[in-house]
């Protein structure tokens, strides 16, 4: 009993003892089998590894809005380039050529919108009303001091009514001529839009990740021509089971291992999605990285503290003892007989000096080999899972 309180003991989680197995009679046998060790329960808060992947703080992918050929590629993948600057160009010529048919126009336009103008203005000063349709010198002075009045008095016609009509033709064609030009500016601005879709800028500071098309191709819109990524900020991007997502929130701080060395780094939650998905039941969730540990597109590891599960429900065992049946990890566990048997686990968190959780398969009290040797062989325990 005192054996045993020791190990209970917060000291002996660092330094677990081990003990040999004497339930096999043959001491050749026991030589074989290896040493095993009691699992002990483990101290502190739970936490499930979730792997998930390093991704850009920031990466769009740059696609052709036109058709046309690549005429030019501001570099490889791997080049930086700061905000603002051309990355990709396709051929403009034709769009550049009406423009300027266009701009021609509009110079047109121009013209007769200065000529209706000025043709309002005369109107106003010397209106055609007042100009005698013909002859010239007495016959001329007989019309306007005899045959217009006289027009006007019986009612022949109106001098006032044809010289408003005159006044509002005048302006109907300036009216038209502003309108030519407005739809010219239209149609100039829409032009525009499109030589400014022929060239890719960068949206931000950062490096090309990978290019789709080389100088020479042709393509359509919608085709990608490259995708431009901020490195120098990373994150994980992990899907959290929904049971787990109610132990994190914005801010706060957690580990992560990192490949290929399991270096541990401390993490912090950047952004928890809204929604869950549907058909996994997992919600996304992204963990900003210290800068310069990582690279995009490697495998890390998020150690998420496990609030469903009781300290109590986590034993520890040295990672001596897990062996891997391809993907699945398992143990060998002491049966009542004295006999190995390898059974499937679900392995958790790694606590330092060897040890590591164990979510599920094992029991606290139960014993298994730490180290076992080559000759050891078992199948799956059929009540693995049931643990």
């Amino acid at each position: 009993m005192g054996i045993q309180r020791k190990i209970a003991s917060a000291a002996c989680l660092l330094t677990l003892s081990i003990s040999t197995s004497f339930s096999l009679a043959d001491p050749a046998a026991r030589q074989a089998l290896g040493d095993s060790v009691v699992v002990q329960q483990a101290q502190g808060a739970p936490t499930v590894s979730l792997g998930g992947t390093v991704v850009a703080y920031k990466e769009v992918t740059l696609a052709a809005q036109l058709p046309g050929r690549v005429t030019f590629i501001a570099g490889r993948e791997g080049d930086s380039f700061e905000n603002s600057a051309l990355l990709v160009a396709i051929g403009d010529e034709e769009l550049l050529a009406n423009r300027r048919a266009l701009l021609a126009q509009m110079a047109t336009a121009d013209a007769q919108l200065r000529n209706a103008g000025v043709q309002y203005g005369r109107e106003i000063e010397s209106p055609q009303s007042r100009t005698a349709p013909g002859g010239m010198g007495l016959p001329n002075l007989f019309d306007q001091m005899f045959t217009r009045p006289a027009e006007s008095f019986m009612g022949d016609r109106d001098r006032s009514t044809e010289r408003s009509a005159d006044l509002f033709a005048s302006g109907i064609q300036i009216q038209e001529a502003r309108n030519a030009m407005a739809q010219l500016q239209a149609e100039l601005q829409a032009l525009d839009s499109k030589i400014r879709d022929a060239r890719s800028i960068a949206p931000f500071t950062g490096v090309i990740v990978k290019k789709f098309v080389e100088v020479g191709d042709t393509v359509q819109p919608g085709t990608p021509l490259l995708n431009f990524a901020d490195v120098e900020y990373l994150q994980v991007e992990v899907e959290i089971p929904a049971r787990l997502r109610s132990a994190l929130k914005e801010g706060q701080m957690v580990e992560a291992e990192l490949d290929p060395t399991n270096r541990r780094v401390p993490v912090r939650v950047a952004h928890i999605f809204p929604m869950a998905d549907p058909q996994r039941h997992t919600v996304k969730i992204k963990f900003d990285l210290p800068q310069g540990v990582s690279e995009p597109g490697m495998y890390a590891r998020v150690l998420v503290p496990d609030t469903t599960v009781t300290a109590a429900a986590n034993p520890i065992i040295p990672s001596t003892a897990v062996r891997y049946n391809g993907s699945l990890p398992g143990v060998y566990v002491i049966a009542d007989n004295g006999e190995p048997t390898l059974r499937l686990i679900r392995v958790g968190e790694e606590l330092g000096d060897g040890l590591v959780t164990v979510l599920s398969g094992l029991k606290v009290g139960e014993r298994v080999l730490v180290n076992p040797g080559p000759n050891i062989s078992a199948g799956w325990a059929k009540d693995g899972a049931s643990h």
